[in-house]
């Protein structure tokens, strides 16, 4: 169904809007992958707190102008999912991830940073921890030190007891 003139400006206000808080912005071709596919990636993604959506290019460029993500202009063409989030590199994990197990799903490029991502960039940013796992290594990191020096103390308490 086609969007008249005022659908196509709330297109474009919603995706500017997405597009202010974002991090980063990864886009696939999607040509060829089932409804039920599509279904459960847009599942996927919601539990990560990554957008999915499928826009008309124009309207898409017309969202990211002057914004630092405007360098992906050149490559918007064809059938693509945008894949919008504020995490750094959940747009890209989301996308990688289903593009391992769904061959039809093709990384074409993406913008973190305001750098202009390819194919292999965004791969390299999907393996990356979360921001997630990495506060959770950074917890065990700092809590092994206490942890060993409580149980040696322990250990040096239960010595003093037996004697």
């Amino acid at each position: 169904m086609a969007l008249n003139l005022e659908g196509k400006k709330v297109v474009v206000s919603d995706v500017s809007a997405l597009i202010a808080n974002a991090q980063t912005v990864a886009v696939a071709e999607y040509r060829g992958v089932g409804v039920a596919a599509l279904t459960t990636l847009r599942k996927t993604a919601r539990e990560q707190g990554v957008q999915i959506r499928v826009l008309k290019n124009t309207l898409a460029r017309r969202a990211i102008a002057g914004t630092s993500f405007e360098s992906l202009s050149n490559d918007l063409t064809g059938p693509l999912l945008y894949s919008i989030s504020e995490d750094a590199v959940a747009a890209a994990k989301v996308l990688n991830d289903f593009a391992k197990t769904n061959d039809k799903l093709v990384l074409k490029a993406g913008v973190y940073n305001g750098s202009l991502l390819d194919q292999a960039g965004i791969k390299a940013l999907a393996s990356i921890p979360s921001r997630d796992e990495l506060l959770a290594k950074l917890a065990y990191v700092m809590k092994a030190p206490v942890s060993k020096m409580a149980r040696a103390l322990g250990a040096v308490a239960a010595q003093k007891a037996e004697a």
